[in-house]
């Protein structure tokens, strides 16, 4: 029965096949046995030593196999055997031995009918009726098939890493009043660390000092710079911009958020896309007929053919098993959805398995939340309410006092004043952290901020304000409520064309908000969504999604995403068939329910992660198409005696190696 990939147990756990896999072809696995994000999480530079260790055995066997064919053709007087059979073997081993060594430990578990077994067998009958250079030649171009993988496993592993490594090796540490710089990966959850102005920060934490301005760009492409007050979470990868700070780790070097999105990403191949686990049990079935079906042609022709010679027809059944060996679709598929995961990477979208590229393929249906997916999340006024003043003069007043703070709520209040402020006297400014700002103006004691600052100096006002579903800046002068500022966020640069996108591939767009419907209605009409709904409690979300998926249930093939940003959209990113999210560093809630994480917060990646799947998808039956039919033909070829060893290694080796470097090509695509 099939699993649905919403389970939480599927999330975390799943693997296909279920079995423990000595050698990957059918998961190309990121994480190595025994390391850890925090130690894995550069990428590694091969040294000259290691380069070297990784090639010498192919090296070292072709050498050998090219010297024994010239001396074959050139030195046949002395070169036979058994000086001819030592210098093929000597040629066989460097390469030989590691598929023999996998075909044992494989066949002791039970697992017989493996591409090492294939090879192994085909190889081995080859040095039994003396064909030497073709038995080492099939091991030969089997291992450069395996060295072009690796290298494009590595490459699709660096340009995932390039993305989420922003973390600092090292970090501040006050120990008894003293700084000292120390590996990040050795700090203490509990120490102080302290963190210069333009410096990363290391570990996620908390803020000790009154507040700081942190640049959060590399984590959520969000480039309004974000206050953080005093016991407020600070994140791994955020810059401070300004004032010396300190803040307390709470969370260990391997544990941060930015690891554990990474350790999720690196494990992103567990979760496979139903072509992969179809190929997977394809295999399974097709090796042992392709066995069977080389005894036969090996033995039947005994009874039948009236020159019958053991030795031509060994040949023609060792042949049959080179070229049904399903080298290049177990290689190459896996490979094709891991190269898709590279080529989200480098937009910044973050698949958490391959099952989710295929997904995207199937979508007919995108839901999305406003606040933060299709708008800023960023702060803009969009009203001014003045009691007993008039309403340019508070807001003058108040951009005068704002002007001395940076926070993104003065910068908005700045924004909509323009000009007039500066020529206001201002002085005594105090900024109370978590509440607002506290100054003299224009000769009288001002206050801007929210309804704890007031409610701190007593300043009596109308407590329903305080359900207003808008940021709002209070203010007050002289101990009198003076009126207060609305302030919302606006539409992002790109949500319009990435509503277009989807549209113009046929998908349905819905927009859910708890905010006012009117404003909803306003940010819909704006961006071009088909449908929206304002007022909704979380609950109320979830019910609209359900609503959504009974209306794509007579399609099998038609599914639903959701995309949010926040701990608040985490159930209906769980209840869709493809859970997105927004800058997903924001919330653990977010980082473990959802199967896609836009990180650099553009809305128009949605449509640009159908297309990588659909790419993803398109390479990887050109690859199946590729393989079947070449070594369709070949297989006619070999059973009936017309195609040789060399022929085999091509419709084998040669075949995964074209369908290797078609997979790369993913990773090479543009995309908008």
């Amino acid at each position: 029965m099939a699993q649905n990939h919403n389970d939480p147990a599927f999330r975390r756990d799943h693997d296909a096949d279920g079995h423990d896999h000595d050698h990957d072809h059918d998961d190309v696995e990121l994480i190595e046995e025994g390391t850890t994000p925090a130690a894995d999480a550069a990428p590694a530079k091969k040294g000259p030593e290691q380069t070297w260790r990784t090639y010498a055995p192919a090296i070292s066997s072709l050498v050998l196999l090219l010297s024994g064919i010239a001396l074959d053709k050139y030195a046949t007087g002395w070169f036979k055997d058994p000086v001819r059979l030592i210098w093929y073997i000597v040629a066989y081993l460097p390469v030989g031995w590691p598929v023999l060594r996998r075909a044992w430990s494989s066949s002791i578990r039970g697992d017989v009918f493996t591409e090492f077994f294939l090879m192994s067998v085909a190889t081995l009958g080859a040095f039994a009726i003396r064909e030497y250079p073709e038995g080492v030649a099939v091991m030969l171009f089997y291992t450069i098939g395996e060295l072009f993988q690796d290298a494009a496993v590595l490459r699709a592993r660096r340009s995932i890493k390039a993305l989420l490594d922003v973390r600092p090796d090292e970090v501040t540490v006050l120990k008894e009043g003293k700084a000292q710089v120390v590996k990040a990966a050795t700090v203490a959850v509990g120490d102080v660390v302290q963190i210069k102005p333009g410096e990363k920060v290391g570990l996620d934490g908390t803020m000790r000092s009154s507040a700081g301005t942190f640049d959060t760009a590399a984590l959520t492409g969000e480039s309004v710079p974000r206050t953080i007050e005093k016991g407020e979470a600070v994140l791994a990868g955020m810059i401070n911009r300004q004032s010396l700070i300190e803040m307390d780790v709470t969370t260990p070097y391997q544990d941060s958020k930015l690891s554990r999105i990474l350790k999720l990403v690196q494990q992103a191949t567990g979760r496979k896309a139903q072509t992969q686990e179809f190929i997977a049990r394809f295999a399974k079935v097709y090796t042992p007929i392709i066995c069977l079906l080389a005894v036969l042609i090996t033995v039947v022709p005994y009874f039948f053919v009236a020159d019958y010679r053991f030795a031509d027809w060994l040949y023609r059944g060792l042949v049959f098993l080179v070229i049904g060996c399903p080298c290049a679709l177990v290689i190459s598929i896996p490979l094709g959805y891991f190269g898709g995961i590279g080529a989200g990477s480098r937009q910044g979208i973050l698949f958490k398995g391959s099952v989710f590229l295929d997904l995207m393929t199937q979508l007919k249906t995108v839901v999305m939340d406003k606040t933060g997916t299709l708008t800023k999340g960023v702060f803009k006024v969009q009203e001014v309410k003045a009691v007993g003043i008039e309403s340019v003069q508070l807001a003058r007043l108040t951009a005068a006092l704002e002007s001395k703070s940076t926070h993104p709520v003065a910068t908005a209040i700045l924004d909509y004043v323009e000009t007039g402020y500066d020529a206001v006297s201002v002085d005594e400014v105090e900024e109370i952290a978590g509440h607002g700002l506290k100054g003299r103006v224009d000769g009288k004691e001002m206050l801007a901020g929210n309804a704890k600052l007031l409610r701190k100096f007593n300043v009596a006002f109308d407590e329903a304000l305080t359900k207003i579903p808008y940021t709002i800046v209070m203010t007050a002068i002289d101990g009198q409520f003076a009126g207060y500022f609305t302030i919302a966020d606006e539409a992002k640069p790109d949500a319009i064309k990435a509503v277009a996108r989807l549209k113009a591939e046929g998908i349905r767009t819905v927009m859910l908000s708890g905010d006012k419907s009117a404003v909803v209605e306003a940010v819909a009409k704006q961006v071009g969504v088909d449908e929206w709904h304002g007022d909704l409690l979380p609950e109320d979300k979830v019910t609209q999604v359900e609503r959504l998926k009974a209306e794509l249930a007579g399609n099998t093939k038609a599914k639903l995403a959701f995309v949010g940003d926040g701990v608040n959209d985490a159930p209906v990113v769980a209840l869709a068939d493809v859970g997105m999210a927004m800058g997903g560093l924001g919330s653990d809630a977010t980082i473990e329910t959802a199967d896609v994480i836009i990180q650099n917060d553009e809305p128009s990646k949605i449509a640009t992660a159908i297309e990588i799947g659909r790419a993803t998808r398109r390479i990887v039956w050109q690859n199946i198409t590729l393989s079947l039919v070449v070594k369709g033909i070949v297989l006619v070829l070999g059973a009936g005696g017309l195609a040789t060893m060399w022929e085999a290694v091509f419709a084998d080796v040669g075949v995964a190696m074209l369908a290797i470097l078609n997979a790369v090509r993913v990773q090479n695509l543009k995309f908008n």
